[in-house]
């Protein structure tokens, strides 16, 4: 839950920052060709740049992040039982993943919930919260913990990034060709670019960013299938199954929306921008798989 929306949250940030930067120093100049006409090749290019970075570096930041946003307790020397038997759990299932070991932390929260993060298989973080491990038996936990070790196997951060690039992509490049034409047919400006295009550019790039956002919400949906599926195959499908009918009962998750992403329970948001699919629908779908 925690981290899909953080991504795109700090994504459209950092795009929205760079575009302001590129713009100041004059890169944009690119864009207009003889001062006229859009060159779309160009605009293309400069798209890539700018929807790519911000993907890549969301992705860096991304456990760093996690980190401060959710006040998570990394694990570096267990102090209590329950803290050993977490890292044996992690390092065992880890293991059974063909991962390298990750980061395990602990956060604050009464609401049963967990999450991955990382850029990279062998370079992540696991955390859970108090109250998953205060309210769930030790198998649900297992279970929980197996979901989001398969987000890691599955790389489904990696992906997303590129997901997300693409869309970076094209945000910009519709941006720029709405600034410009604005420029052009209500401003009446000639040649090279006016107050007007910047402006609705950014205005534009933010709304754009904001409506595109649903269609990597459809990617991670699809994906924690898949997660679900690769937790059953570690922890068992039962104890998977009897995980996310725990999680029914908790209504309310505590996690910050702009935080809801490879987490084990995404709350309550409508459904073309939610980050998870119905708890029903998952538990549908594992109790018909093979």
């Amino acid at each position: 839950m925690l981290r899909i929306g953080l991504f795109i949250a700090t994504n459209i940030a950092i795009m929205a920052i760079l575009s302001i930067t590129f713009s100041l120093l004059g890169l944009e100049g690119v864009l207009a060709q003889n001062g006229v006409d859009l060159n779309l090749t160009a605009l293309l290019i400069y798209s890539s740049i700018i929807g790519f970075s911000g993907s890549f570096i969301s992705l860096l930041m991304s456990k760093w992040l996690a980190k401060r946003s959710m006040g998570v307790n990394v694990i570096t020397t267990p102090n209590t039982p329950t803290e050993k038997w977490l890292i044996d759990l992690v390092k065992k299932q880890s293991a059974m993943a063909n991962i390298g070991m990750p980061e395990v932390g602990i956060f604050d929260s009464p609401s049963p919930n967990a999450f991955a993060t990382g850029f990279s298989k062998n370079s992540s973080l696991v955390a859970v919260s108090t109250g998953l491990l205060q309210h769930m038996t030790q198998q649900e936990v297992e279970a929980v913990m197996a979901h989001e070790i398969s987000h890691v196997a599955n790389g489904d951060m990696v992906t997303l990034t590129l997901v997300q690039g693409v869309v970076n992509t094209f945000v910009v490049f519709f941006s720029r060709v709405i600034g410009h034409a604005v420029d052009r047919i209500v401003f009446k400006v000639e040649r090279g670019h006016g107050p007007a295009y910047y402006i609705v550019s950014i205005v534009a790039q933010l709304v754009l960013g904001i409506l595109a956002s649903a269609i990597v919400m459809w990617f991670s949906r699809y994906r924690e299938f898949r997660a679900d599926e690769g937790g059953a195959n570690i922890a068992g499908k039962q104890n998977m199954i009897a995980a996310l009918e725990r999680l029914k009962g908790d209504s309310q998750p505590d996690m910050p929306e702009e935080m809801a992403a490879f987490a084990i329970n995404a709350g309550k948001v409508s459904k073309l921008f939610s980050s998870h699919p119905p708890l029903d629908e998952r538990i549908a779908a594992l109790r018909n798989a093979k």
